[in-house]
């Protein structure tokens, strides 16, 4: 996909409005696409071999291992790869959208795998991702979404500050017309430190999302007295 549709997509993504349906079959062979990777990466983190991983290793070392696994699967392109994981971390398939004035609810379709390969995958998706992450069962899983569709952004798009200015308008986006959605500091925050991995990376190529997560933590060091 040229570079410039592929930002148009992911866009797309940003205001929540992917026109993309989600009946393409499953797969046995992934090509080297979009959907290729999104399919690979889905079947993957429902596989008995992703679940002994995560088993066995923290949540942020399970988000540094799909990262790696998509990175191979893209060759090393990492643009390919936070532009797949932007959709793949998505904990929805589906949007159900309010129209202003007439206040009529439809439902819009976003690129997924098959019901019951995201349904396994959403259940498996990392959720301890930051020391305050909620300790329900869906804990901080929509945070991996922004994490990486910014890091997309500011590793690709110089213009100005264009990831910060999509992330602040998409939180109010939701909160105006989609029902699941709703202003959240703690989204920002995932967007900032999307950005910061992005600039990471340009620095050392083998740096991990875990060493960006660890910034969060300096928001609970204490003052200095």
């Amino acid at each position: 996909m040229p570079h410039c549709k592929k930002f148009f997509v992911l866009l797309l993504l940003i205001i929540l409005l992917s026109p993309f349906p989600n009946f393409l079959p499953a797969q046995q062979k992934y090509d080297k696409s979009f959907y290729g990777g999104l399919f690979y990466i889905s079947h993957y983190m429902t596989s008995d071999e992703y679940k002994q991983f995560a088993a066995t290793h923290r949540d942020v070392e399970t988000v540094d291992h799909i990262y790696e696994t998509a990175l191979k699967f893209f060759d090393g392109d990492q643009s390919e790869t936070f532009f797949c994981l932007a959709f793949t971390f998505l904990p929805y398939n589906k949007i159900l959208m309010r129209l202003p004035v007439i206040r009529t609810v439809i439902t819009i379709p976003l690129p997924s795998p098959p019901n019951s390969v995201f349904k396994e995958k959403l259940k498996n998706t990392p959720k301890k991702i930051f020391p305050d992450s909620p300790a329900d069962d869906f804990g901080d899983k929509d945070k991996l979404a922004h994490f990486f569709a910014n890091a997309f952004l500011h590793y690709d798009v110089t213009i100005f500050n264009l990831s910060e200015f999509l992330g602040i308008f998409v939180e109010y986006f939701e909160q105006g017309f989609f029902i699941q959605g709703g202003y959240d500091i703690r989204d920002l925050i995932a967007n900032h430190i999307g950005e910061f991995y992005a600039d990471m990376l340009k620095k050392n190529p083998n740096a991990k999302p875990s060493d960006a997560f660890l910034v969060y933590q300096l928001l609970y060091m204490p003052a200095p007295l």
